[in-house]
């Protein structure tokens, strides 16, 4: 019989920065978005004091300051290097990992013994050697564990970890029918309102929901996630997170530019964030398209696009990045402010079905490996140990950050000193 866990970390940015601030515990931390423009985290105590998720930050900036709210620019390189040092322990204790998120990774217990000894393992083991709080839920689907692990998170009771196993079927059949059909994995808002518009509200309507009834309304991926509520495992990830059709990789800058080394420079950092995606989903991109823009409350706003194709699809950096500048020289006008620029990769397919050119000759195979290195090289050193010169050609572009705490495990002149 199958089994899954899914654990991830609470609130997982603002633990992130608790780590290294121990004098932070039980203070309430909100996490802000690129600029430092939207809420994006929130402890459990700025959670209590009514800050809202996804909101201006300027719009609580007020209640913060009342309540002494602890205030963060997002530390990528921080996140990103904690997640994959939480994600290598969990991996120690089973034998298949499926990391979905930064903060979140599904692990196959199937066959494992002592599943209650284990799940609490798992908890203990990362509090023990990175110090940040997780929840874990098992179940017999991917779909189920999600559930569980939202349950766990929601009711102290279970301190921390919970299996549908150690629920009988009344109980069972209270929990499932606490949540809403919207918050189960895969469903969402969109297809909570249609289920909803047929007297589907829970999960537990859901689960007792006829498949064929709804494979008909919406199509086969709905109908396996009525399956996995009954405990049969058939959803793999991409059925819920299917590869993306466009990657998109945009910001806008911490002040307004007219200088073209530095929005290349952005430019190019964008191609590079945008490849590396490609690159994790298998696909390679048949054009680019890069964006330039102007603020829209200026006088006379100025916007430059333009889409470049590719003579073969690919997922190189390289190949993308001078792609994007020819299709930026093209745009670019002397004289105005720009305050934001982005790319847009387009046309994707799998990496593996291309179609060749006989008249050409194909791209050189050592790119593929020199791609390979770079992202084994990032993956292993953090983000940003290789990157394109031309991201270097200027400092200017880059985003704001006003209270971003020190990058304490990939920076060694941010080290943590301890006196």
């Amino acid at each position: 019989m199958t089994t899954f866990a899914l654990v991830d970390g609470n609130t997982f940015y603002a633990s992130c920065e608790r780590v290294f601030r121990p004098d932070l515990a039980g203070r309430p931390i909100v996490v802000l978005s690129n600029n430092d423009g939207c809420v994006v985290a929130r402890s459990a105590e700025a959670r209590a004091l009514g800050i809202k998720g996804f909101v201006p930050y300027f719009e609580v900036a007020g209640l913060c300051r009342r309540h002494g709210v602890e205030v963060f620019s997002s530390n990528y390189a921080l996140y990103g290097d904690m997640s994959r040092r939480m994600m290598a322990i969990l991996a120690e204790h089973v034998p298949a990992q499926d990391v979905y998120s930064i903060d979140e990774c599904f692990l196959d217990l199937s066959g494992l013994p002592d599943r209650d000894v284990l799940t609490r393992r798992l908890r203990s083991d990362v509090w023990r050697r990175i110090g940040i709080p997780t929840c874990v839920g098992v179940g017999a689907s991917k779909t189920l564990a999600k559930l569980a692990n939202h349950i766990a998170k929601s009711r102290p009771e279970w301190d921390g970890v919970f299996d549908w196993d150690w629920a009988g079927t009344a109980e069972r059949e209270r929990l499932l029918a606490g949540i809403e059909a919207r918050r189960i994995w895969g469903v969402g808002r969109h297809l909570g309102t249609r289920l909803a518009d047929m007297g589907i509200h829970s999960a537990l309507d859901l689960a007792r929901a006829d498949p064929h009834r709804i494979k008909r309304a919406f199509n086969v991926v709905v109908e396996r996630i009525v399956a996995e509520l009954g405990g049969v495992s058939c959803l793999d990830m991409e059925d819920v997170a299917p590869p993306r059709q466009q990657i998109i990789s945009s910001r806008s800058f911490a002040r307004p530019l007219n200088d073209y080394t530095a929005v290349h420079a952005s430019v190019s950092h964008h191609v590079a964030r945008a490849a590396e995606k490609l690159r994790r989903q298998g696909s390679v991109a048949g054009s680019i398209g890069v964006s330039i823009r102007s603020s829209p409350f200026r006088d006379a706003p100025c916007h430059g696009w333009r889409v470049m194709p590719l003579i073969y699809p690919s997922d190189d950096t390289l190949t993308l990045a001078d792609a994007a500048a020819r299709a930026l020289r093209t745009i670019w006008r002397d004289g105005p402010l720009y305050q934001k620029a982005g790319v847009v990769l387009m046309d994707l397919g799998p990496r593996t079905v291309q179609q060749q050119d006989l008249l050409l000759a194909p791209p050189d195979p050592r790119r593929a490996r020199l791609m390979a290195a770079l992202d084994a090289v990032n993956r292993q050193f953090g983000r940003d140990t290789l990157r394109l010169a031309a991201e270097q050609a200027s400092e200017q572009w880059h985003m704001r950050q006003q209270w971003r705490s020190p990058r304490y495990t990939t920076r060694w002149d941010e080290l943590l000193v301890v006196r």
